[in-house]
């Protein structure tokens, strides 16, 4: 088991990192239906799929916070 924690400091720039994303992936999904050129589309497909892996990853990261163990 890993006994190091990220500290509140980093777990508030981590938050703001995951809202960033949240709102990335957000517009991307919305404007999609929007986008008629194939290339852009495909481009944007990819962008929804990997912002989705980091959202994951920035939550995993957010669980091993002070602030996450401290709540539980």
């Amino acid at each position: 088991m890993n006994d190091q924690f990220i500290t509140p400091h980093e777990t508030l720039q981590l938050h703001e990192l995951l809202t960033l994303k949240n709102l990335s992936l957000t517009k991307a999904i919305t404007m999609s239906p929007l986008v008629e050129d194939n290339e852009l589309k495909s481009i944007m497909k990819e962008s929804v799929s990997a912002e989705q892996v980091q959202i994951g990853e920035l939550r995993a990261y957010m669980e091993q916070s002070y602030v996450a163990k401290c709540n539980q």
